[in-house]
């Protein structure tokens, strides 16, 4: 029986009550901590919402808040990340990363203004990956310290959306209700046990495991993407994508 998966890309007005209850569902299944009302909130705060189906049942999904800002009296552009989970039944599946890519760059039509960044909270080494998977330069890294013109931009965002729950030093944001991921979730397969990466974001982020969020901050321009990003945005497979951009 062929495999039919399915990204979808929407305004989040346009979500209804069933997605949102399969999302809640999805997240409650993955992580410790999650009540009903903060998920709200946290989708609330969100524009966009990129969902993964596969055989018609939600798979993994990821919230977006897409908006233009001011930083040192320049425009800048933003793509911040919200809730982000994708069910362990599709980790090698490339279809969520595609529809991410393929979409954030549609929208940068209607965010034209300064350059464009993604801000991103991770509390999971496997999202962290994205970046150096996806993207040439990003930080914070292993192997360069953070330009200090980026280290500012990072801690103006991150101050503007989290306030004293960011710790601008350890560049980590603490919730005070923190969302943590089940323990077979956070366990290091024995092919990542030597990847750079990995350990970076283990020992950057020590308190992942109690839900604490390492913020990272790239910037979204074609030359900023790695060969694997590339194809990202060249390929077409039969996977069927709707973007309503």
């Amino acid at each position: 029986m062929t495999t039919q998966t399915e990204t979808m890309f929407l305004p989040r007005r346009e979500l209804g009550i069933e997605r949102e209850n399969d999302m809640f569902e999805l997240l409650s299944k993955h992580f410790d901590g999650v009540t009903r009302g903060q998920f709200q909130k946290d989708l609330s705060e969100k524009n966009w919402v990129i969902l993964l189906k596969r055989d018609g049942h939600l798979m993994g999904f990821s919230t977006l808040l897409v908006y233009e800002t001011l930083f040192n009296q320049d425009p800048v552009s933003v793509v911040y990340s919200g809730d982000t989970i994708v069910s362990p039944e599709a980790w090698n599946s490339p279809a969520l990363s595609r529809a991410w890519i393929t979409c954030v760059r549609e929208l940068r039509q209607s965010y034209p203004h300064g350059k464009y960044y993604w801000l991103l909270l991770t509390s999971g080494f496997r999202t962290y990956k994205f970046l150096p998977l996806f993207w040439r330069e990003f930080y914070p890294r292993f192997d360069a310290p953070i330009p200090p013109e980026q280290k500012r931009l990072l801690d103006f965002l991150a101050k503007k959306h989290f306030g004293a729950q960011y710790d601008s030093q350890a560049q980590v944001v603490r919730f005070d209700q923190p969302q943590k991921l089940r323990d077979d979730m956070n366990l290091i397969p024995t092919a990542k046990a030597d990847d750079p990466h990995v350990n970076f974001f283990l020992k950057r982020n020590p308190g992942h495991v109690s839900g604490d969020e390492l913020v990272c901050l790239t910037e979204l321009a074609d030359e900023n993407l790695t060969p694997a990003g590339c194809r990202m945005v060249r390929t077409r497979t039969n996977e069927h994508q709707s973007c309503h951009c």
